[in-house]
C-alpha cells in the first residue's frame, strides 16, 4: 500500500476527514475517553483507489473553508472527491456534501437563510475585482467586504466611503493581497450590533447546545473560537498583550428561544448535524444571522467551564454522538466471520 494511501482498519471506526491537525486533537481526545476507535484522514497528499470499495464506519467532515490559508489551494477539490467517492458506496457522513457545499459557500448560505424568512445581511456579489466598486455603488458606507469562500475572517475589512474601497480594489486581484481564492468577493451592509458582541449558536446532532458570546469590540472579524486562533488581547496591567478570551457563555439562550427553534428546523431541512450559526442582535431589534460553519469548533475556556458546572462539553457532546452513530452503523455491517 502506498503510504500516501487513506489509512483504513478491519473493524468499522470513526473517520475523521479533515485538513488542519491544530483543530482536532480535543476530539480525538473526547473519542479516545470513550474507547471509540477512530482515524484521521487528513488532506492533502492522498491518495484513494476509485475502485476499491471504502472502509465500514462513520465518516466525519471538518473540511474547513479556509484550508487553502495553509495547506493547498485545491483542497477543497480533493474533499469534494472524497465525498463523493463515500457517498457513492452509501457511507454514513457526518456533515457529508451538500453541507460541505455550505462550507465553502457563503452565497449559498446566504440565500438559504433569506429563503426560509432569517433576516440576513444585505449582499451583493462580485466576480472578480474589477466589479467590486460597481457592486458597492448601491451600498450606503460603512460596508464590509469578505471572500464568499471564507473562514477565519478571510477578505473581511470596513470600508467607511467608496473611494476607500476604489484605492483598495486590486489588493481583491488575482494574485493580490486580499484575493479570493474562487474569485469571489462580497460586498455586504454593515450591521451595527447594539452592544459590542456577536452570538454563535452551537448545534450538535442537529440539536442546541448553548451559544456563545464572542466580544467584537477590538474591532476584530477573527471570530474562530479555537485554542490556536486566540487573540491578543491588551492586559489591564499595561505590561504589554496576552491572550485573554472573546468567548463566554450565554446561559440566557436556550433551545426555547424562538431563533434557536427555527434554527434547528434550518438545519433538520439541510442535513447539517453540527453547525456553529452566527448572528447579531441589532439596536433596533433584529437578530441577523450571517454565518453557518459547519467546520465548527469550541473555546476552551467556555469548554472548561462547562466541565467545572458539571455539564457536559461540546466535545464529549460530539463524541458521545459520533459513538452512537457508529454503534447504528456497526449493527448493519455483517462481522468478519459472517463474511467469511
Amino acid at each position: 500500500m502506498s503510504s500516501h494511501a487513506l489509512p483504513a482498519v478491519v473493524d468499522p471506526a470513526v473517520y475523521i476527514i479533515h485538513d488542519n491537525p491544530e483543530w482536532i486533537g480535543p476530539f480525538t481526545e473526547a473519542l479516545d475517553r470513550l474507547g471509540v476507535a477512530h482515524v484521521e484522514w487528513l488532506l492533502p497528499e492522498t491518495t484513494i483507489d476509485l475502485t476499491a470499495e471504502p472502509p465500514q464506519g462513520l465518516f466525519w467532515s471538518r473540511l474547513s473553508a479556509s484550508a487553502h490559508t495553509r495547506t493547498d489551494p485545491h483542497v477543497k477539490e480533493y474533499g469534494r472527491a472524497i465525498l463523493d467517492w463515500l457517498a457513492a458506496a452509501e457511507r454514513r457522513i457526518i456533515n457529508g456534501r451538500g453541507v460541505y457545499e455550505l462550507e465553502v459557500s457563503k452565497i449559498r448560505q446566504h440565500r438559504e437563510l433569506a429563503a426560509r424568512g432569517f433576516e440576513v445581511p444585505r449582499t451583493a456579489a462580485a466576480f472578480g475585482a474589477e466589479a467590486l466598486t460597481e457592486a458597492a455603488a448601491a451600498f450606503t458606507p460603512p460596508f464590509i467586504t469578505k471572500h464568499n469562500q471564507g473562514g477565519k475572517g478571510l477578505g473581511v475589512r470596513r470600508f467607511d466611503s467608496h473611494a476607500e474601497l476604489a484605492a483598495a480594489t486590486e489588493e481583491f486581484a488575482l494574485g493580490g493581497a486580499n484575493a479570493p481564492i474562487d474569485g469571489i468577493t462580497l460586498i455586504q451592509e454593515y450591521v451595527q450590533p447594539a452592544q459590542p458582541f456577536i452570538t454563535r449558536a452551537e448545534f450538535i446532532g442537529g440539536r442546541f447546545h448553548f451559544a456563545v458570546r464572542v466580544d467584537v469590540s477590538g474591532g476584530s472579524f477573527e471570530l474562530c473560537p479555537a485554542d490556536a486562533c486566540e487573540i491578543p488581547r491588551a492586559g489591564a496591567t499595561g505590561t504589554g498583550p496576552f491572550p485573554v478570551s472573546q468567548f463566554s457563555l450565554r446561559p440566557e439562550i436556550t433551545r426555547h428561544t424562538p431563533l434557536i427553534g427555527r434554527l434547528e428546523s434550518l438545519m433538520a431541512d439541510l442535513g447539517i448535524e453540527i453547525a456553529g450559526i452566527e448572528f447579531i442582535e441589532t439596536a433596533d431589534g433584529r437578530q441577523v444571522v450571517y454565518d453557518i460553519n459547519t467546520n465548527t469548533n469550541y473555546n476552551p475556556t467556555v469548554e472548561a467551564a462547562e466541565r467545572e458546572a458539571g455539564r457536559q462539553p461540546a466535545v464529549d457532546r460530539i463524541a458521545s454522538m459520533l459513538a452512537t452513530r457508529l454503534d447504528e452503523v456497526t449493527a448493519l455491517v455483517p462481522s468478519a466471520a459472517a463474511v467469511r
